[in-house]
């Protein structure tokens, strides 16, 4: 996007275009005469309708969206949960400003820097469409900024761009742009705390490793991992589970390095089954961390129980129906034409393969998961608690 392209977009005329055609088929919309720049107002359309459920503020306001910037923004909802507060912050990479827009409801004062002249005007442009004022929008490198810089801050927070100029994805912390690790002395002398938000790629323990004593915080929202994030220093190092509208949990780091539980199974003993959140795998904590009358014979697999757990937990809780090994003739009498959701963990058992071999068709009469124990495999059929 240029600065040309802006002026066209922030234009009545173009405005008014889009939002005659935002409901329409964006290729359409590039392929209708009677829109002004119609290649234009088609991405920004496209855009737009894709940002309705990530960024549901720009999308009421018809805010200008550059398709490599909405790629890489956090989500609002991600956003707003950031574990951040005070009087002033300095948010280090703007991008679309997605995160800066969120701690201007925290802080008194956010100063965002963005080496891109163009997307910084676009930010700009945007906080004036949503009457956002107290963000200051800096069009500077974080590199020449943070070297120069009197000013001190309560927070600074960092989203560094993880990809390179090939577009290839970067997780390494030292790869990316800014280089953190390289900045931190020069960091800690402007703010006290740094928050750092990380690819859900990211190790948890390189996290530790690179930054302690820290908490590291993985996050996912409806059952997708979307980030890992670091706020340092810390008393301690700790670990934080966040599932978005579920709560959140606190562990020890050493929970990465617990064994599962290896029993004996005996499918007539056990009455409810848990899937453990993906933020629980991605930290490599077995969910018997919190529930120690679980079983589990991978921390990446299904745990059983014998008893509802008494506490909200990282994981959906289902009551068991049935346990069977996983016989095809004897299941396919049993559950053919049934409409059924498949679910699988640890097991080389294939979803299509099992439908086919059992009959079945996607549907929602009955929920089964399919697991692989001690080398035998077995289908549970669940039923919501």
């Amino acid at each position: 996007m240029t600065d040309i392209d802006l002026e066209i977009l922030l234009s009545k005329e173009v405005r008014e275009a889009i939002e005659r055609n935002i409901e329409r088929d964006p290729a359409k919309v590039a392929l209708d005469r009677g829109v002004p720049h119609a290649a234009m107002v088609a991405t920004q359309v496209k855009y737009l309708q894709r940002a309705r459920r990530k960024l549901p503020s720009l999308y009421a306001k018809r805010c200008i969206i550059p398709p490599r910037a909405f790629e890489q923004s956090s989500s609002e909802e991600s956003a707003e949960r950031k574990m951040l507060s005070g009087d002033t912050v300095l948010d280090l990479t703007c991008g679309l400003g997605i995160d800066a827009m969120a701690l201007s409801k925290r802080f008194r004062r956010v100063v965002a820097l963005e080496r891109d002249a163009v997307l910084a005007d676009v930010v700009r442009a945007n906080l004036r469409l949503l009457g956002i004022d107290n963000v200051e929008v800096v069009t500077a490198s974080s590199e020449e900024y943070v070297a120069t810089t009197t000013e001190h801050f309560d927070w600074i927070f960092a989203d560094p761009d993880r990809r390179s100029d090939t577009g290839r994805k970067m997780v390494c912390m030292e790869e990316c742009s800014p280089n953190i690790i390289a900045l931190m002395p020069r960091l800690r002398k402007i703010s006290y705390r740094q928050a750092i938000k990380l690819s859900p790629m990211f190790d948890c323990e390189e996290a530790f490793r690179l930054l302690s004593p820290s908490t590291v915080e993985v996050v996912s929202i409806a059952g997708e991992c979307k980030e890992l994030n670091i706020y340092t220093p810390s008393e301690r190092d700790m670990l934080r589970i966040a599932i978005v509208g579920r709560g959140e949990w606190l562990f020890e780091p050493s929970a990465m390095h617990a064994e599962p539980t290896r029993s004996t199974f005996d499918p007539s003993a056990y009455r409810y089954m848990i899937i453990p959140d993906v933020a629980l795998q991605k930290a490599r904590v077995a969910i018997a961390a919190l529930i120690s009358s679980a079983s589990i014979w991978s921390n990446n697999g299904y745990a059983f129980a014998t008893e509802l757990p008494a506490e909200p937990i990282p994981g959906r809780v289902y009551a068991i129906e049935s346990i069977d090994r996983y016989r095809p003739k004897e299941l396919k009498r049993k559950l053919k034409g049934v409409g059924v959701e498949l679910l699988k963990r640890d097991t080389s058992l294939a979803v299509e393969a099992v439908r086919r071999q059992l009959g079945l068709r996607a549907g929602s009469e009955r929920l089964l998961a399919l697991t692989t124990i001690d080398g035998e495999n077995w289908i549970i059929a669940l039923k919501s608690i």
